[in-house]
Parts: structure tokens; sequence; C-alpha cells
């Protein structure tokens, strides 16, 4: 029957908090979000299910339901055929990754919108990403796609049941142990060797395109420079955010970094700006920023003069309280590419914009500095950018500073990107922990401190009776949590810890390990499941090891119980790190660069430099230590030797020493007392091993 076009009707999906589910709640397709009720209902009415999973700021999740699922006749085969769910992949994870496991093993390649047809039990059968409304370019209408697929089940049913059962056969299999994988500082020399070898020496990043801002890539290559003190790892890495810092990725009006560049010059991107990247490219930022402060010649200092990294990284935190900031302290999950209906919109200009809103002659000098041209740079408009590395003198950056905030206000009234205000325990875990990371690098408190509202909010909003729920919108909150969330938030409480010496902050991790411990480790290989032992029963429990835009939170966790045992003493905790990353890389195959936050845990756990401070003015050495790099330091207060475990390499040191000093100590060997704050990095550097 068609709809009356004056009434506005709503689906299921009205009373979701969701702002993606949210945005499908008026369309004429039956939705149910996941739940048992909907798996119910399709084994109830004997009707095959069409799962679509898709995030608030998808670009071609939007094109899919523009064409599809807002139109009444594509929906009312839909709703005819099948029982269609829709589900929010920031805020079921869980539910993507079993389902796009599927999609891989059916030899597709995977992306956003996942559509994925399943039996009324939940099973995949097969699927797809984006199908278009019309046939083109070799790809099915969908309406035609979901035709046959009602057909097959219907009619040939044992097709159906051969695909389901090879399908499931493939995702319930646990990968055994092929034998012993050792990783030692040889094998993480060798991979960066390799990953280098794959860096494009133009453009940074990996080569080709699309570009995306491989984080755990960058660190693995940034640790090998560390570890091996090699110039070239840090000269790719500082290259790549050179040039992200100064394309078109990056909003220079604004701050922040969108998801993705579609060239490979980091010019053209993805407008979608998601929380998760913004925090991985905030601790880099702070770790380049470091060496070019501490004198070290980089490529940007001898490309561009002083190297952008401080400024794109105040500049985005800048946008995070601005722009992505909720009422109640906690960050928000994600700014559409979209608006008006059309991808980027709101971040282009024209050259005629920028002379009306500045002169001529401001106007004349900003399009010069930032590839402004009648013509364009990309499909007849222009994307901000600063790749042509035109001289500028320390004036003119002033000048250009006084014309980009003139253009931010000009630019703000323009119809904005929707923004998806959910609140992620785990996306928010890293960025509170890049936060206070950069925050004590680049001595910056009040970036610790806006890290300490979040995590707050989430310790007391998101928890019940020390456990996480995931998602939280609107005063509802999705529980349990994942283990994604138990990971972020114990590698953010443990930074807290570290930045702050707040017993409470250490406490809270602690609480936080044994409620993963207890609700999702995976005895297969030592690691977690992602999803909680009493949580909904789904067809199979997500175990992937594999990093995604995110860390694994296997790789995360292996970081947590290496530093979990510094700062307690206690070392089961190591027993477990040591277990889970044995287990993961036994498991990993030849995949091993897909697991690189893993190999990370790895140089962590063979080169953390424990730095123990301790007497009346350990908050001055305190200081000095958290200002190395994060990835391989680990700082820890004793107000006297007592406070220390008795086998601790530190204690008698501390007994008998002077009353204010910090201690390094690297393995079982620990320095001489240093009594001077600004020494500590140099007796790091020399306690560590000479590079082979």
């Amino acid at each position: 029957m068609a709809r009356n076009k004056n009434v506005t009707l709503e689906n299921r999906l009205a009373r979701e908090t969701s702002p993606y589910l949210l945005q499908h709640k008026h369309n004429p397709v039956d939705w149910w979000p996941w739940s048992p009720e909907a798996l119910a209902e399709a084994q109830r009415a004997d009707k095959p299910i069409l799962l679509s999973v898709g995030y608030a700021a998808c670009h071609w999740c939007h094109v899919m339901a523009h064409e599809s699922f807002e139109d009444d006749a594509t929906a009312a085969v839909m709703n005819d055929l099948f029982v269609n769910i829709k589900v929010d992949r920031e805020e079921r994870p869980d539910i993507d990754q079993i389902y796009m496991s599927a999609l891989h093993h059916l030899g597709e390649h995977g992306g956003w919108p996942l559509t994925m047809f399943l039996t009324p039990k939940g099973e995949p059968v097969w699927g797809g990403t984006y199908f278009p409304k019309e046939s083109r370019y070799g790809r099915p209408a969908f309406v035609d796609v979901l035709r046959e697929v009602s057909r097959l089940f219907r009619e040939e049913p044992g097709k159906i049941g051969q695909n389901r059962d090879a399908l499931m056969e493939r995702l319930s299999q646990r990968a055994r142990p092929a034998g012993r994988i050792t990783i030692g500082a040889k094998e993480l020399d060798q991979l960066a060797l390799q990953v280098g070898g794959a860096m494009d020496p133009s453009h940074g990043g990996l080569r080709g395109a699309p570009k995306f801002p491989n984080s755990a890539i960058y660190e693995l290559m940034w640790r090998a420079g560390l570890r091996t003190g090699e110039e070239r790892y840090f000269a790719a890495i500082e290259l790549t955010l050179e040039r992200i810092c100064e394309g078109g990725i990056y909003d220079h009006l604004g701050g922040g970094f969108a998801r993705y560049s579609v060239d490979e010059r980091w010019l053209v991107p993805h407008f979608e700006k998601m929380l998760y990247d913004n925090a991985q490219l905030l601790e880099l930022l702070a770790l380049a920023h470091s060496r070019s402060k501490n004198g070290v010649a980089t490529l940007a200092d001898a490309r561009t003069g002083n190297p952008p990294f401080r400024q794109r990284a105040a500049e985005t935190v800048g946008w995070l309280a601005r722009e992505m900031t909720t009422k109640e302290g906690a960050f928000c999950a994600s700014l559409d590419a979209d608006s008006e209906g059309e991808e980027g919109k709101f971040y282009v200009w024209s050259r005629a914009a920028v002379l009306s809103a500045l002169g001529d002659g401001d106007g004349e000098f900003f399009c010069q500095h930032y590839d402004v041209t009648d013509g364009g740079n990309f499909e007849g408009h222009n994307i901000l950018n600063r790749l042509a590395r035109v001289p500028r003198s320390d004036a003119d950056e002033a000048r250009l500073a006084v014309l980009r905030a003139r253009l931010f206000d000009v630019r703000a009234p323009r119809v904005r990107p929707g923004l998806d205000d959910k609140v992620l325990a785990d996306w928010n875990g890293l960025m509170i922990a890049a936060l206070i990371n950069a925050g004590a690098m680049l001595s910056e408190p009040s970036w610790i401190a806006q890290a300490e509202r979040a995590f707050g909010f989430i310790a007391r909003d998101m928890t019940r009776d020390e456990r996480l729920g995931h998602s939280w919108r609107d005063g509802r909150l999705l529980f349990p949590g994942l283990a994604s969330d138990y990971a972020a938030m114990i590698r953010a409480a443990l930074a807290l810890y570290e930045a702050t010496g707040q017993g409470a902050y250490l406490d809270r991790a602690l609480a936080w390990q044994r409620a993963l411990d207890a609700h999702y480790a995976n005895p297969d290989n030592g690691g977690y499941y992602l999803t909680a032992d009493d949580a909904e029963g789904l067809v199979v429990r997500p175990a992937s090891t594999a990093d995604d835009a995110t860390p694994n939170p296997n790789s995360l966790a292996a970081q947590n119980l290496v530093r979990l045992s510094a700062l307690t003493g206690d070392g089961q905790w190591l027993k477990k790190a040591d277990r889970l990353i044995e287990g993961v890389l036994a498991h990993a195959g030849t995949g091993l660069l897909g697991h690189a936050a893993l190999l990370n845990a790895v140089d962590m756990r063979l080169n953390a430099a424990e730095i123990v401070v301790t007497g009346p003015q350990a908050e001055s050495f305190a200081a000095a230590a958290l200002r190395l790099p994060y990835v391989n330091r680990i700082v820890l207060r004793a107000p006297d030797a007592s406070a220390l475990p008795a086998n601790h390499p530190a204690q008698a040191k501390i007994a008998a020493g002077p009353t204010s000093a910090a201690f390094v100590c690297i393995g079982q060997t620990c320095s001489l007392p240093v009594t001077d704050p600004g020494k500590i990095a140099e007796v790091v550097a020399a306690m560590r091993p000479a590079p082979a």
C-alpha cells in the first residue's frame, strides 16, 4: 500500500538513541533494531533476514539510504520478502565484526554499508556492501538482489544450506597454533624494514590511494627509530605527519582530521571526522613535536621551517573541546561527511567567496598560501591545503592565522555536518589517553584536566558495579560493554595514574582488569573475546585479534598488563601479558602487520623504561619523566623504599639514596640515582642496549 506523503510515519527505530538509527526512523522500511525479538520474528514468519550495518558519518550509507531505504517501492519489496534489521556498527561492533568476517570469507571486499542476508536464525549466507538502486557498472540493482536471494531461500534451500554451513564452519573455526612464534628485537626490526619499503617517499603514508592514517603502523616505525637510532624510521613518519598536517585531510580552519584521503597526496579527504583517528594522530603529533623540540633536525624543519606538529595538536584539541564534547564532558563519536546532501560542502570554498570574505589584498595572499584558484583543486571547488610548500616567514604565519580566524567565522553559519553525539567508551578511552600523553609531553595541563572530566563521566555514568557499558546517549546505556571498552579505558586510567599519581585511577584500572578477565577471557589464546560471557548470544562469539581503524583490544590489553605489572609490582600481570602475546602471535600466522599494535606491545615489553621517582621533589622528576615518549616509559612514584615490592630492583637504592631522585630501571637493572630531572632522558638512552 502506498504511503500518504502528508503523513509522517515512524518505524521501530524511533525508540532507539543512536543518531544513526534515528536517521532511519522515517524510512518506509519496517526496520527492527538488532534484538532477540527481531530474530524471533524472522523465525515465526519463516523469512530470511536482511541485515544493514552502517554508521552516522558513512557517506555511502547515506547514498544507499536515500536511493533505496527512503523509496516506497524498494521498501515494499524489502518488507514483503525479509525481516529487516538496521545496526549502528559503532554501537554494536560485535555484530559488525561477525558479519564483516563472513563477507570476507565470501571473497568480497569489506566496507560500509554492510548488507548481509541471513537465515532466520541469524546465520550468514551471502552479502555485499553498497548496492545501487539501478544496475550500473556491472553491479546488480538492489531490488534484483532482493528478489533473487528470496527466490533461493524459497526454491533452492539446499544451496542456501550449503553456503550457510560452509560459512558457519569457517566463522566458527579456532585457529590451531602451528608452533611457537618468537618475536624479538631482530624480528621487529625486520618488520619495520618491510613497512619502510612500502612507504611513499614523496607523500608519506603507505604507497598508493586511498591513504589512511595507519597509526599503529606509524607507531611501529617510530618505535623502530627509538630502538635502533636510525633516522630513516623517524623521517618516514615525520614526512607522513607533515603531509597529513598540511593536506586537505586536515581542516585548516576548524581543526581536526578527516577519516582518510581518497588520493595519494592527502589532498581530497573523505570528509567525516572520527574521534578515534584524531586521538591516535594527537599522540603521534606529540611524539614528533617532542623530537623536533629537543633539537633534532627533522624533514619538516628543513622544508618548512617550524614543523606544524604542536600547532595541529593544539588546534585539534580546540576542535574537540568546541565541537565534540558533550555537556557532561565526554566526547562525541563523529562528524558526518555530508551537509545539505553533499559530501564536503561545509568545508570547500570558491575563490570568489574567499576574496569576498577577506578583501582583495588579504584574499589574494590567502589564496596563494592555501591553493585556492578560480578553477578549484577538486571538482570545481577548493579544498584548503598547504601541500605546495610555499615559503612563509613568521610574519606570514601570523597574518594567515588572523585570516583563518576570519574565514572560520564566515564559514560558521553554513549548514553543518551532522554530529553523532553518542558516547562510546572505547573511543573515549583512546582520546582520554591521547590527551593525557600529549598533554604531559607538551606541558599542557589543561588537556589532562579535559581528559579527567571525560574519564569521570564514563567511570560514573557508564559503569555498573565495576563493569563498563559500551554506548551512552540521552541517559540510556548499552550494557554490557565490549573488551575494546575495557582495554581502552584501562589504558586511560593507567595514563591518568602516571600523570597525576592519584591511586584511585590505579584502583579503577585494576577493577576493570578483573572484570575483563572474569567475563571476556578467551582460553584459546590467553586473550579476550570481544563480547562478555553474559552478553546477548550471537551466532558466534567474536574473537578477532587483528587491528582495524583502532588497535585491537587484545593488543591494548597486552600493553596494559605490562604497565600494570610495573605500577603494582605484581608479576602475575606480566605473566598474563606474555601468555596473551604468545597466544595471539601463534594465531596470527603470516598476518603480522595486521597485528601492528600487538607488535608495539612486544616492543614495550622488551624496552620499557620504568622511571621511579622519590622524595619531596618527586613531582619535578615525574614531570620530566612524563615528557619522554609515552610509548616506552612507565612512571612510578615511590615516597619511600617500602612503597615498592620487595623484589623491585630500585628498592635498596631508594633506601640508601638521596632525598629526591629518579631511578631508571630497564629489565632488572636500575641506574644510579639521577638527581637532576633534566638528565633523566640522557640516562634512559644510555641504559638501553646499543643498536646492533
